[in-house]
C-alpha cells in the first residue's frame, strides 16, 4: 500500500471513530444497548476471522465440551458482551463517576487495602474481559490518584492519539508499548518505585518471547513485565478479572502472586505468571463470553475455518 494511501485510510478511520464517538453519546442510553446489542449480533453471523478465532478460544475454555449450537449462542453473547464495551468505552465520560463507583462491586477488595497500607505500590494484572476502563476508573477513585498503563500503539498515529488523550481524561497516565522516549518497563519501574501503581493487561503477548504458561490446560505465553516489575519494585501483584453485571461492573480481585526471593528478579517471573494465569482460569470461566479475545493465544489452536452460512441469528 502507498504511503498516500495509507495515510488517507488512517484519516478516514481516524475520522469514523471521532464520528462514532459523538453520535454514541448523543444517545439515550437503552438506544445505545440495542444498537450495540445487534451490532454484536451480526457481526457474529458474519463470522469474519476475529470472531472464527474467537469462537476456537472459547471452546478451549469450555473444555471443547459444548455441543456446535451452544458454542455458536455463547461466541454470540461474547460478540454482543465485546459490543457492549465499545458502547461504553465511547460513552464512559458521560456514565460520571459516582455511576461507576456505585455500580461496581469488588469481592477481595481487602487485598488491594492490604498492599496499600504497608505504603506499597500495586499492580494489577489483567485479562481482557468485562470493561477494563470502567475498572480503571473505579481504581483511580480508589487509589485518590492515577495510576500508569501501557497502551499499544494504534495506526494511524491519530488514533492512537485520539485513544491516549480519551484515557487520560479519566485519569490514566499512559505510557506507549513501544515508541517512546524512554522503554514504557523504564518508565513503569521508576513509577512503581516511588510508590506508584499500574494497571497492564497481560492475557496476550504481543512482542518476541513471552513467559510459557498453561492456560486452560495448554501452554501459552503472556507477557512477563508485571512480575518482573513487581520483583523489582516491591509492588504487590494482584490478577484482577473484570466482567459485567446486568447494569454495571464486577472486579474479582486475587490474593497477592508470591514471589520468591531470588539473586536476579527474572528467575521469579515464570512461577509468578503461572499464578496469573490459573487466577485468569478460574475467573473467565465462570463467565466466559466476557472475555474479549479475538487473538491467537494458543499456538495450537488455530481459528475456526468459514462455515457457509446456514442458520440465522436473532
Amino acid at each position: 500500500m502507498s504511503g498516500a494511501r495509507e495515510r488517507l485510510l488512517g484519516r478516514v478511520a481516524d475520522s469514523g471513530y471521532a464520528a462514532g464517538w459523538r453520535a454514541v453519546r448523543m444517545l439515550p442510553e437503552p438506544a445505545a444497548r440495542t444498537l450495540f446489542d445487534r451490532a454484536g449480533d451480526w457481526a457474529a453471523g458474519r463470522e469474519g476471522a476475529g470472531v472464527r478465532r474467537l469462537r476456537a478460544n472459547l471452546r478451549v475454555v469450555t473444555g471443547g465440551t459444548l455441543p456446535e449450537a451452544e458454542l455458536d449462542d455463547l461466541t454470540r453473547r461474547a460478540m454482543r458482551s465485546y459490543a457492549r464495551y465499545w458502547q461504553e468505552a465511547f460513552r464512559l465520560p458521560t456514565l460520571g463517576l459516582d455511576r461507576i463507583v456505585a455500580g461496581t462491586t469488588v469481592p477481595g477488595i481487602e487485598y488491594l487495602e492490604e498492599a496499600r497500607a504497608a505504603g506499597r505500590g500495586v499492580i494489577l494484572a489483567l485479562p481482557h474481559s468485562g470493561n477494563w476502563d470502567a475498572a480503571g476508573v473505579w481504581f483511580i477513585n480508589w487509589l485518590g490518584g492515577p495510576f500508569m498503563t501501557v497502551a499499544e500503539r494504534l495506526r494511524p498515529e491519530s488514533l492512537y492519539r485520539r485513544f491516549l488523550e480519551y484515557r487520560e481524561t479519566l485519569g490514566m497516565r499512559v505510557v506507549p508499548l513501544t515508541g517512546g522516549d524512554r522503554p514504557s518497563s523504564e518508565v513503569l519501574r521508576d513509577w512503581l518505585a516511588d510508590g506508584g501503581s499500574a494497571c497492564l493487561l497481560v492475557d496476550r503477548n504481543l512482542g518476541a518471547g513471552g513467559v510459557p504458561v498453561r492456560f486452560f490446560g495448554r501452554e501459552a505465553r503472556m507477557p512477563g513485565g508485571a512480575a518482573l516489575l513487581a520483583a523489582e519494585t516491591g509492588a504487590a501483584l494482584h490478577p484482577v478479572v473484570c466482567r459485567f453485571t446486568e447494569r454495571g461492573w464486577h472486579l474479582q480481585v486475587h490474593p497477592e502472586v508470591p514471589l520468591t526471593a531470588a539473586d536476579d528478579p527474572r528467575d521469579a517471573v515464570p512461577t509468578a505468571m503461572q499464578a496469573v494465569a490459573d487466577a485468569f482460569t478460574t475467573s473467565i470461566a465462570e463467565r466466559p463470553e466476557d472475555w474479549h479475545m479475538l487473538g491467537r493465544i494458543w499456538a495450537d489452536v488455530p481459528a475456526d475455518a468459514p462455515r457457509t452460512p446456514q442458520r440465522s441469528r436473532g
